[in-house]
């Protein structure tokens, strides 16, 4: 197993299953890219995330900032969550991942003080299997077009659901859980809030589709995307998705949100290919 640890719709107990037959054999073709908010480059930002290649599986999470306010730095607890995330992968039925599972042992074997959101993908025989708790998540592209968008959790403005150490936070029973077939030649995205924040699904979509047109890998496609978010981060003179959600609740603002960003991109390609 080759894992690399980094920096259906199930809501509110309702499962909701994309029932198109999915029996190809595919494989998940993964690279990452992660830009830390630059005031937070030396302590590594709060972002962790991580590609398992031969068990197909992509995972993001996002620390919860607000730590930093009593002293503790909630990039700890994202990464040791993912880290578990990994080892849970371990002991899961070779292309039979279930994410809500790995999750749930991840989030009790994690110590560290802080709070984060997470996202789990999977590669399954019957297509993606996938969790998402909080404001990070995915969206699926097919023929330059967003297929799928992962809704985000919040409790309110800026209030994303998030997983903490201990009994505190969200419960991983609260996740919201895809099942999605997928195609050859799909394009998943998945990422923390300063991707989402900042970037459009158009855009992304867009970025996607230029990508492929050059013949880009996931590792350059991710950081394609990333390096579109920061500039659209510190953007002061276009709307963001961020801006518009704070102008819905509102307040005045406008522009990009600058923070850590992480983009996970997978191709789904037939068994056969490179």
């Amino acid at each position: 197993m080759i894992c690399h640890l980094m920096g259906v719709l199930r809501m509110n107990g309702l499962q909701v299953y994309l029932t198109i037959p999915n029996k190809k054999s595919f494989r998940l073709v993964s690279g990452s890219c992660y830009l830390p908010h630059p005031a937070k480059e030396e302590t590594g930002g709060e972002d962790a995330h991580f590609i398992c290649a031969n068990d197909e599986a992509i995972g993001v999470a996002d620390g919860v900032g607000g730590w930093v306010e009593v002293g503790v730095d909630a990039g700890e607890f994202a990464r040791e969550l993912m880290c578990n995330s990994v080892a849970a992968i371990q002991g899961e039925p070779k292309g039979s991942i279930d994410p809500a599972r790995v999750l749930e042992k991840a989030h009790s074997s994690t110590k560290s003080q802080g709070s984060s959101t997470a996202c789990i993908i999977a590669l399954t025989g019957e297509g993606i299997h996938a969790i998402n708790l909080g404001d990070s998540g995915f969206i699926v592209v097919r023929d330059g077009c967003t297929v799928f968008h992962s809704p985000v959790q919040q409790h309110g403005f800026n209030f994303t659901y998030q997983l903490e150490s201990g009994d505190g936070g969200d419960l991983p029973s609260s996740v919201q859980v895809f099942k999605i077939p997928v195609l050859s030649g799909d394009v998943i995205i998945a990422g923390t809030d300063g991707l989402f924040d900042n970037l459009y699904n158009n855009e992304i979509t867009a970025a996607v589709v230029h990508g492929l047109r050059v013949g880009f890998n996931p590792q350059l496609m991710a950081k394609q995307i990333a390096t579109l978010a920061r500039e659209r981060a510190v953007d002061k003179n276009r709307q963001t998705p961020f801006a518009k959600a704070a102008q819905d609740a509102g307040f005045r603002y406008y522009g990009g949100k600058l923070d850590d960003i992480t983009v996970v991109v997978s191709y789904i390609a037939g068994s056969s290919n490179t």
